[in-house]
């Protein structure tokens, strides 16, 4: 089979990557955003399979990789926890495997802050009592903010938002090498930024709950 030049380089580069990620593995520690994102989507762009693509659109390739897990009774936790239905939090199993828990910031944040509003404290008091419960899974926090003002502020509320939750979630137990946050300011949106509605959905944290195979 022939293989271009520069199809040969990319499967190097990628493989030199994933090196680097089995030494993170020992540590126990999640590949980082950027990365973790280029490798998701390189590998599906590579090899056509769009698992890779979704796998870097949500926590990054992860170390050792994602595994399966059932997660029927934590949804249903997170979703009954008090306050979730009026704060229109979103409870998701996304296609790389990962849970998804999506809380607008509407009911999480005041405007231009990253201090948590007290609603939604049972929220997230019932995502670290999953985490203590299961110690084999990990949480990334991942903010979002929309296009209006400055994309340095934006990008700075957004890391001390998703910081917020991890810290939070930390201060009930949770081992804090469990948890990872990350910042993306405008740059990853789920609605239009020229509408009032697209801007609310826009503004939102993301919390990531999956297993990595050990």
């Amino acid at each position: 089979m022939h293989i271009s030049l520069p199809r040969v380089a990319v499967i190097a580069a990628l493989a030199a990557f994933t090196a680097g990620c089995a030494n993170q593995q020992q540590q126990n520690t999640a590949v980082g955003a950027g990365g973790g994102a280029a490798l998701g989507a390189g590998l599906g762009a590579l090899f056509g399979n769009s698992k890779g693509a979704a796998i870097g659109a949500g926590v990054g390739a992860v170390a050792g990789g994602l595994v399966g897990y059932n997660w029927s009774k934590i949804k249903r936790d997170v979703e009954q926890a008090p306050g979730a239905q009026s704060l229109g939090i979103d409870v998701t199993e996304q296609p790389d495997g990962t849970l998804k828990v999506n809380v607008p910031s509407g009911g999480s944040f005041d405007t231009g802050s990253y201090q948590l509003k007290p609603a939604l404290l049972p929220v997230l008091d019932s995502v670290a009592n999953a985490l203590n419960q299961n110690p084999t899974l990990y949480a990334r926090a991942v903010g979002h903010t929309d296009n209006t003002g400055q994309l340095a502020m934006n990008q700075t509320l957004s890391v001390n938002r998703a910081t917020s939750v991890t810290n939070y979630l930390a201060s009930k137990g949770v081992a804090p090498g469990r948890l990872s946050a990350e910042g993306r300011g405008p740059n990853d949106p789920v609605a239009d930024n020229n509408t009032a509605e697209g801007r609310a959905a826009n503004r939102r944290i993301e919390i990531y709950l999956y297993a990595v195979k050990q």
